[in-house]
This record gives C-alpha cells, sequence and structure tokens, in this order.
C-alpha cells in the first residue's frame, strides 16, 4: 500500500512540475506575450527616473494588489456572473463616416470616434491618431479563455480603418495593447508612439524599431505641427508572470496649434490631474476612464464620480467618457459607470458627449447627449 501511494505522489508531482514546465514554456514562446526590455531600451529604462528597484513606480503611493480574501471573492463573482454585467441585447453601432471625420484638415478641427472601451480615432491638425487598439474577439492572451467583447451589429477592424498617422499607445495590458490588432496593423501605420519598454512588445511582433517613438514622463514629441506629450498616470502594467511594472503607463497631452486633446489612458484618481491641467491645459476635450472599477482598486482605476472632478481637474471643456461598453473587467453593471458619471457631471455642471459606438463628435458641432444605453434591454 505505501509503495502504491508513494507512486501515486511522484505521479502527481511529476504532473505538477510538467504543468509548470508548460506554463512558462508558453509564457516565454507565445508571442503574444510580447518581450522584455533588453540592451539599448533597457539601459534608458533604468535611467528613467520614474524607474527604482527594478520597476516603475506611481508619482503617489498605490496599491495593486488585494487580499487574498477580497481576491477569492471578485474572482469567483467574476466567474459566476453580476447580473447585468453584460447586454442582453445587441449593441446597435453607427456606421463610421469618414468623410464626416477627417473634415477639411484644419488646425481648428477636432473629431473623434470611439469604438468601445479606450479604442478611439481622433483627428487633431490634420493628423488622424489611433488609441490603444483592441479588435479582438478578447481582451486576452488567447483567443479561448478572457474577457469577451459586448455583442455589437458591427465590430471596427483594420480594414475598415482610416488613413492612421500614427498609433497612441497607454499601457501594455491586454484590454488595450492586442496582439492579433498589431499584426494586422502592421505595414498600415508608419508611426507608433508609446511609453517606454512597450516598443519592445511591438519588434517581437515585427514592427520596425524605426517607426517606435518610446517617451517618459513629460517627454515630447512632434508629428507635423502636432505635439504629443507623454504624460503621467497612475497605474501599472504587464503581460507575463514576472514583468509587473517593466513597462511605462502613461495618458497624453495632444497640443496642436489651436486644439488641445487630452486622453486619459487607465488611471486611478490623483493629484497629478490638476498637475498635466495646469501644465498643459487646458483641454478643449478630454476622453477619460469611467468602468473597470471597483473600490478594492480605485488606487488603479477611478471611480466614476472621481472622472467627474478629473475633468475638471485637467481643465477639459468637454469630456467624453471611454474604457466602457465593450468588456466585462469588473462587479458593477454594464451600464453603472456612464450613469454614475452623468449623474455627478449633472451636479458639477460640466459638459458631456455620448457618442454611439462609431459615431464621429466633431468639436464646435451639436454634440451627442443622447442616453442610447437606456433604450436597451
Amino acid at each position: 500500500m505505501k509503495k502504491v501511494l508513494k507512486r501515486m505522489a511522484l505521479i502527481f508531482v511529476s504532473l505538477l512540475v510538467l504543468a509548470v514546465v508548460a506554463v512558462i514554456a508558453f509564457v516565454n514562446l507565445a508571442p503574444q506575450f510580447g518581450e522584455n526590455a533588453t540592451g539599448e531600451r533597457l539601459k534608458r529604462i533604468q535611467a528613467s527616473p520614474n524607474f527604482k528597484d527594478g520597476t516603475f513606480q506611481n508619482l503617489v503611493p498605490t496599491s495593486v494588489d488585494m487580499p487574498a480574501g477580497k481576491l477569492v471573492s471578485a474572482t469567483y463573482k467574476m466567474m459566476t456572473g453580476v447580473p447585468g454585467a453584460e447586454p442582453a441585447d445587441t449593441i446597435q453601432t453607427v456606421p463610421f463616416d469618414v468623410k464626416t471625420f477627417e473634415g477639411n484638415g484644419g488646425p481648428d478641427q477636432v473629431a473623434i470616434s470611439w469604438f468601445g472601451h479606450s479604442s478611439l480615432l481622433i483627428r487633431i491638425q490634420g493628423k488622424t491618431l489611433l488609441t490603444d487598439p483592441v479588435f479582438g474577439e478578447r481582451a486576452s492572451f488567447a483567443s479561448f479563455v478572457g474577457p469577451k467583447r459586448f455583442p455589437y451589429d458591427h465590430y471596427m477592424n483594420v480594414d475598415e480603418l482610416p488613413h492612421v498617422d500614427a498609433v497612441v499607445m497607454s499601457h501594455d495590458h491586454y484590454d488595450h495593447l492586442d496582439y492579433e490588432t498589431f499584426t494586422k496593423l502592421k505595414g498600415k501605420v508608419t508611426r507608433f508612439f508609446v511609453p517606454l519598454g512597450v516598443g519592445a512588445h511591438l519588434e517581437k511582433w515585427g514592427i520596425s524599431p524605426d517607426q517606435i517613438t518610446e517617451l517618459d514622463w513629460n517627454e515630447s514629441t512632434k508629428l507635423g505641427d502636432l505635439t504629443l506629450v507623454c504624460a503621467p498616470a497612475r497605474h501599472f502594467s504587464g503581460r507575463g508572470i514576472t514583468n509587473r511594472n517593466g513597462t511605462l503607463w502613461c495618458s497624453w497631452a495632444l497640443l496642436g496649434t489651436q486644439k488641445r486633446v487630452y486622453y486619459g489612458g487607465d488611471t486611478g484618481y490623483y493629484p497629478g490631474l490638476k498637475t498635466i491641467g495646469e501644465k498643459y491645459g487646458p483641454f478643449d476635450l478630454a476622453l477619460l476612464e469611467c468602468g473597470a472599477y471597483n473600490e478594492d482598486w480605485i488606487d488603479i482605476h477611478m471611480m466614476p464620480e472621481q472622472t467627474a472632478q478629473a475633468q475638471l481637474d485637467v481643465k477639459a471643456d468637454l469630456l467624453i467618457p471611454i474604457h466602457w461598453g465593450k468588456f466585462n473587467l469588473a462587479l458593477h453593471t454594464w451600464r453603472d459607470p456612464i450613469r454614475r458619471l452623468l449623474k455627478r457631471s449633472a451636479e458639477l455642471g460640466t459638459k458631456i458627449a455620448t457618442p454611439r459606438i462609431g459615431e464621429v463628435t466633431v468639436l464646435g458641432s451639436t454634440v451627442p447627449t443622447g442616453h442610447w444605453w437606456e433604450a436597451m434591454p
């Protein structure tokens, strides 16, 4: 009997070791995980004032870990489902109108089209920028697991995009940096603006180094007459098991000669938002996250009420809320972010546009303010 138990124990341990080896091999070899920085890129990262003790740091103390009990509880709720977390019916989108979007290309024109979550086309200073494009089915490292996109009657894809002058990235999480999308963008976009370290992923996926511009916080670059400033954010990064905070996360201040747009990426609320407003504002438009929040991770994702305040902090005349309406990444209902944001914004007296998926919003024209989500079951 003892020999049988020993043999079973040996088999169990052997299988466990094989499973661990298989996982490590998958993470190291599968291209969708990207690549860690090496060589000159790593030296530049290590020289950054925002890189300490082997990782990038936020400007204020930030917790990204949950107590084990809360983590288990949250995971269970995510797996079993929260009532109303996803739409019960298909979200009706608006066909992308490239003519309205591109307009006359003048420096006084700003146009936006939102494709759900944080994927947007931004037209400013006659340039077309694409932010955090995720056009795949899941926000995940694999096609068979992870958050699946909500049902839309039409999904934007790379082949339908107009000419894109540059892709602008905020960080390397799977709901913002999608391997499948980038393999299709390769060869169609010539410039990629990313925070420090993210370029290693893009090079792994076949994008030429001379197409990639990597910036640290408060560094800037030019695209014609448009200035792009890599501004701070309060978040974290990582695509693998061992590389948390090995790449930088950021927001972007897009400064034209006549118009200014702020793209917030992912961020928890913090005093630095006021600093950004004072340093680079006022902005004609802010694109700020309002979804995927929870009190247990409030340091890295704003609550909707904080998003409303952030619009004032960055000195934005108009807000288009993003980071909602496409993926179930938290424990709230899918409509909760926009409902709570609008309630607080009404109390503060701020202006918000609420375009449908794909709809083009042009600053200076009548902006969409309809509550399209309320018409859904």
